[in-house]
């Protein structure tokens, strides 16, 4: 077996989770929840769903996220929602990391479409809550005017 069969069996499943949580709390990312979905659908095995407190962040969160996963060897299968979106996906294979707005997480409550999965957060991760939501909420009608 080579370095590089190695270095890819280590950063499979629980260890690529630990990276990309690593990075996500790197950057300040809020409310940083794992889903284990192995057990209810087969395109992916984990799912990270995190919080921005601004598209700006989202990105950040992104940037450094797929830095992090990039320096361990491993290459994003594609990323969704660049720019100024609400929702950014990162697709690392065997995790898929979601990184949104409190106003977008509420709003398509990932964890509730999951319920039933193995789910943690991270130690240091506050949960969205109804109030933040307001603030956003707030911000997007603004916005719209």
């Amino acid at each position: 077996m080579s370095k590089q069969d190695i270095k890819q069996d280590v950063l499979k499943g629980e260890e690529l989770v630990k990276v990309a949580v690593a990075a996500l709390e790197d950057v300040k990312a809020q409310d940083i929840q794992v889903l284990d979905v192995r057990e209810k659908q087969s395109i992916t095995d984990y799912m990270i769903i995190a919080t921005g407190t601004s598209n700006r962040q989202i990105g950040a969160m992104l940037d450094k996220v797929r830095q992090m996963v990039k320096e361990k060897g491993v290459r994003p299968l594609g990323e969704e929602g660049k720019g100024e979106s609400d929702w950014v996906l990162l697709d690392l294979d065997d995790v898929i990391v979601h990184m949104m707005t409190a106003a977008a997480r509420q709003f398509y409550d990932l964890e509730r479409l999951w319920k039933g999965a193995e789910q943690s957060r991270a130690p240091d991760g506050k949960h969205h809550s109804p109030e933040n939501f307001h603030e956003y909420s707030a911000k997007l009608n603004k916005d719209q005017e």
